[in-house]
């Protein structure tokens, strides 16, 4: 991840949808009620008790599990898994509650694919090529999300267009209502009859869905009149006013029952939108006998104020998680900053801080939303934070692998040089030229890793070739190996009878004699090599151990002695293994003392982890000396 926004907002339907909005007079005066006799109702009656408007505001969070899409940080997700939540959010969601999903993961598609493009155009530059010649390859996941984003786009104009439709047809259906009404003025049914005709014409209104807004007024207020002149025709007499008082009476019973049963819903925000629905039903029942009417109305009311309360406090309590959760994304932006400002100067530091900052990449996944109002800015600050630290890594190791690409040339001429003189048999001259063009070799800095092995490799073999060749050459004078073997066993005999005085640099000095004397003696019969080779360095080891010298002295000399007995028949094959053998010890090394310095860093910050903690220096020590003995060792192979 470069920066990535774990808590991008879903989608806001709010709580009045369209369909509320369009059956709902334009205010709630009692103009716009049905009327009703005037002895049999008030406005308070037919009136909601609307919440305030920080009740009826909902954040993303309440949205997001309203709709029951599990949010996600599309900045996270592969371009391959945007294009599979496309497809899902379109199999499993209506067309009509996925706008904004889809806009997001369109949105940070396509910011990947363009940085994608960027970075192959940056690449096909930098190889040579010309800007104009670039074209960025087909992306497949780049087709089939335009072809889900086509399937949206026709469904949602399909959704609309049969929205409109519908819209249109509950127009006419309203408009035959009216009409109805108007019909049952002039008629020549029974009272009885008509008043049914009128109660059935009521209900088929109150059944209709949703018209077009712009008409919303106007129709309420020819219904209203129409009702009104109902009334005023008919006269309904007092059995049949008393019958329908009783009858809606009733329904508001219900109504109420229903409403206290919505306190014990769980999910706080389907209690108030069910409520909501409620109160739009209560406007559309008639009076009720006047005896009840201030009862029922006060029942009603108090179950609505105990939901409005509950869904009041819900959204308080849901306020300080998120206030919570802003502090603790604030301080993950302030980590994300310090890492960002560090210079570093190694790949093995970057390393280190690049998984320091991707756990906090971790963390911030789950941490839930902050507020609305800083949301985004919270995640642009660290997305900034980590951007910063990721660009100044490819700055780094951009200028890094120029520079190993220069040693790697370098180390290619001296390949060069080394094969060019691997035949040669002016043995002084040419020796002399090995020994200088190895120590250009190992002063000259690392080359990229995945070439290291085969330049050593090309190298060594150019060199083997002519020191093999030369020892041959010489091997061939093989007349005086029995003298040699004379002299290597004088030499040991001396050596066991040498007694050690109190001058411990005295006997230093004189064990160093044995030695270069040993190695100026020539070759010995093969046969013999290993015997006295042996004999001779287990003298020596058995003084130096006497010696009073540290342990890093010793190591040193011993493996200086064991080495030495090297300079024979074949012993390149034996230095190559013991450099592997060394290398590979190094990096178990260095890989221990990661491990112990992380460990430290658990530890470091309890009390009770003090005895941890010093084990594990004591540890990093240690290995921090044997790094040092075994690149000691290291340069004494390389001038061998």
């Amino acid at each position: 991840m470069e920066a990535q926004d774990l808590n991008k907002p879903g989608e806001n339907d709010g709580l009045n949808s369209d369909k509320q909005a369009e059956n709902t007079p334009a205010s709630n005066t009692p103009e716009n009620k049905v009327p009703t006799p005037a002895d049999e109702t008030t406005a308070e009656e037919n009136q909601t008790i609307e919440p305030s408007s920080e009740e009826i505001v909902e954040t993303p969070e309440t949205e997001e599990k309203h709709t029951e899409l599990e949010p996600v940080d599309h900045i996270m997700l592969t371009k391959e898994d945007l294009v599979k939540r496309l497809k899902y959010v379109l199999k499993d969601f209506p067309v009509e509650n996925i706008k904004e999903e889809v806009e997001a993961i369109k949105s940070a598609f396509y910011k990947k694919h363009a940085a994608e493009v960027d970075d192959l155009k940056r690449k096909f530059i930098e190889s040579g090529e010309k800007e104009e010649d670039f074209t960025a390859p087909v992306d497949t996941n780049e087709v089939d999300l335009k072809g889900y984003l086509k399937e949206f786009k026709e469904r949602r104009a399909e959704f609309n267009k049969r929205l409109e439709e519908e819209k249109a047809a509950n127009l006419q259906a309203k408009l035959d209502v009216i009409e109805g009404i108007k019909e049952l003025i002039n008629g020549k049914e029974s009272l009885n009859e008509t008043f049914q005709h009128f109660r059935e014409l009521q209900e088929k209104w109150r059944n209709i869905g949703v018209i077009p807004q712009n008409r919303v007024h106007d129709l309420w207020e020819t219904y209203n009149h129409t009702i009104e002149s109902f009334y005023s025709y008919i006269k309904i007499n007092k059995e049949l006013r008393d019958l329908d008082l009783k009858k809606n009476m009733e329904a508001k019973v219900d109504l109420c029952e229903k409403a206290e049963k919505l306190l014990l819903e769980p999910t706080i925000v389907k209690a108030f939108k069910t409520l909501q629905k409620y109160h739009e039903q209560w406007r559309e029942i008639g009076p009720v006998p006047r005896e009840q009417k201030e009862e029922l109305w006060a029942r009603f009311k108090e179950a609505t104020s105990s939901i409005n309360k509950r869904h009041q406090e819900y959204f308080e309590g849901l306020k300080d998680q998120l206030q919570k959760n802003l502090e603790a994304k604030t301080e993950l932006c302030e980590k994300a900053e310090v890492l960002s400002a560090l210079e570093l100067h190694s790949p093995k530091e970057w390393e280190a801080k690049s998984k320091e900052l991707i756990e906090l990449q971790t963390i911030w996944k789950t941490i839930g939303f902050a507020p609305k109002k800083d949301n985004n800015k919270i995640y642009e600050r660290f997305r900034s934070a980590c951007d910063t630290f990721f660009n100044n890594k490819r700055q780094f190791f951009k200028s890094y692998k120029s520079e190993q690409a220069h040693n790697l040339q370098l180390k290619t001429d001296l390949c060069v040089q080394a094969e060019s003189m691997k035949e040669s048999t002016d043995w002084k001259r040419t020796t002399d030229e090995y020994i200088k063009i190895q120590k250009k070799w190992k002063e000259i800095g690392p080359v990229p890793r995945k070439q290291s092995d085969a330049i050593w490799k090309r190298f060594r073999t150019a060199c083997d070739a002519f020191f093999d060749h030369k020892n041959k050459f010489f091997n061939k004078k093989d007349e005086s190996q029995d003298e040699n073997l004379k002299l290597k066993l004088a030499l040991i005999e001396e050596v066991k009878a040498f007694e050690p005085s109190d001058n411990a640099e005295e006997n230093f000095q004189k064990l160093q004699a044995y030695q270069h004397r040993w190695n100026e003696i020539g070759h010995v019969p093969i046969k013999e090599k290993d015997r006295v080779n042996q004999e001779f360095r287990s003298h020596i080891n058995h003084y130096f151990d006497n010696l009073n010298l540290n342990e890093f002295e010793k190591n040193v000399e011993k493996f200086r002695n064991k080495i030495e007995s090297y300079k024979t028949e074949h012993a390149n094959d034996k230095l190559t293994q013991e450099r592997n053998k060394i290398i590979n010890k190094l990096k178990q090394i260095e890989n221990d003392i990661t491990v112990w310095e992380n460990n430290i860093g658990f530890f470091a910050k309890s009390k009770k982890s003090d005895a941890l903690v010093r084990d594990f220096q004591h540890k990093i020590e240690t290995g921090r000396r044997n790094i040092k003995l075994l690149n000691k060792k290291l340069d004494m192979l390389e001038d061998m």
